[in-house]
């Protein structure tokens, strides 16, 4: 399943038009709405954003000898920080 994202404004209370969606008549969707933030900027950045961020490349100058090793050490603390 591919995922497809829209932005647009709400003109009128409770009703949200979405336009020019690769959908055909009669196709079953499933729609998830995330209101932006007061100041309308975006919370997560695309594949292609987060490429041309300064995020990447980072560590490079850092002596990490087994990446993978690193990596998974990384997100075992990430995903129990909150169960300590």
């Amino acid at each position: 399943m591919e995922a497809y994202r829209a932005y647009t404004t709400v003109l009128k209370n409770g009703e949200i038009v979405i336009t020019g969606a690769p959908f055909k008549k009669g196709q079953k969707v499933e729609m998830i709405v995330l209101p932006q933030d007061e100041s309308g900027e975006k919370k997560f950045l695309t594949g292609k954003e987060l490429a041309e961020s300064e995020f990447i490349g980072i560590w490079k100058d850092k002596k990490i000898g087994d990446s993978a090793g690193f990596a998974r050490k990384l997100r075992e603390r990430a995903q129990n920080r909150n169960n300590q």
